[in-house]
């Protein structure tokens, strides 16, 4: 079992991993690759103590050999759904699962967006993992959105099951959609249901269907992990970097402003000393 589960490899990540390690935890770092941070892409960084005049990529690479090299492991992964069990967590890493005594929250920014009625029936129908509910809906009627080539997988594991799948990518070459799935076009606009899914408006029609599953590039906070409490998409924490969920922490741009990397590799040691004094004491 892993002591320590960071989710998400920018600055706040990786500070909070180097931290745990110093404190002699395990710890696994769960994360797209590093090039798809905003910072990686920030031509000059002049306003980070000691490190002036740096790109944000060799930053970015400077704290992720860091963290490497103190033994932290790295997963390339898209994290789609976390569990609390009790006295541990089970972390949901594109159908491979892990086991943390603690988890660490570095999520970044979330760029993208959710369309109407998406929020509302997260559970009722809206999902952001084919395996966690597909068989919910076997033998019914279910959209895909993808926003990467990862819906596609998602499609194709809904038709293997014996869902009835339609396809609205939003990205241009779809590579490796079964033949089962049919494809449609257009904008999605608005998740239809009172109470349950009942279908998805895309541009001026409506698709009935009894579930809707997104693929998206970064996961909304709100669906990650069940009963996190959130103000305006922003994760709420205490001086500890504790979330309401016991074993759970927090850092970096997730939990609000100012958007630094100051303050998300000091928000990262300060989650990373919690939990690894969480696991002490729970000896």
């Amino acid at each position: 079992m892993i002591d320590v589960a960071v989710i998400g490899a920018g600055p706040g990540g990786l500070s909070s991993a180097v931290t745990a390690l110093q404190r002699n935890k395990s710890v696994t770092i769960f994360g797209r690759s590093i090039d798809s941070s905003l910072l990686f892409t920030a031509k000059e960084v002049d306003n980070y103590l000691g490190m002036p005049n740096m790109t944000g990529e060799d930053m970015l690479n400077s704290f992720f050999k860091h963290a490497i090299n103190k033994g932290a492991e790295f997963k390339e992964c898209r994290v789609s759904q976390i569990l609390s069990m009790g006295d541990y967590f089970v972390i949901n890493a594109e159908n491979e699962f892990f086991q943390a005594k603690t988890v660490i929250l570095s999520l970044g920014l979330s760029l993208s967006k959710t369309i109407e009625g998406e929020e509302r029936l997260i559970g009722k129908g809206v999902s952001y993992c084919a395996t966690c509910d597909g068989m919910l809906y076997r033998n019914k009627n279910v959209v895909v959105v993808g926003e990467t080539e990862e819906g596609e997988e998602e499609a194709n594991y809904l038709a293997s099951i014996g869902c009835s799948v339609k396809y609205l990518p939003t990205y241009k070459d779809v590579l490796h959609l079964d033949s089962k799935v049919e494809r449609i076009y257009g904008k999605a606009l608005k998740v239809l249901g009172e109470n349950f899914v009942e279908g998805i408006q895309v541009d001026d029609n409506t698709i009935d269907c009894n579930a809707v599953f997104f693929a998206k590039k970064t996961m909304p906070i709100t669906s990650l992990i069940f009963g996190l409490e959130t103000t305006d998409g922003m994760i709420n924490v205490d001086r500890n970097m504790c979330t309401n969920i016991e074993g759970v922490y927090a850092c970096g741009d997730c939990t609000g402003a100012p958007y630094q990397v100051a303050k998300a590799v000091g928000e990262g040691l300060v989650a990373g000393l919690s939990a690894s004094k969480y696991i002490e004491n729970k000896k």
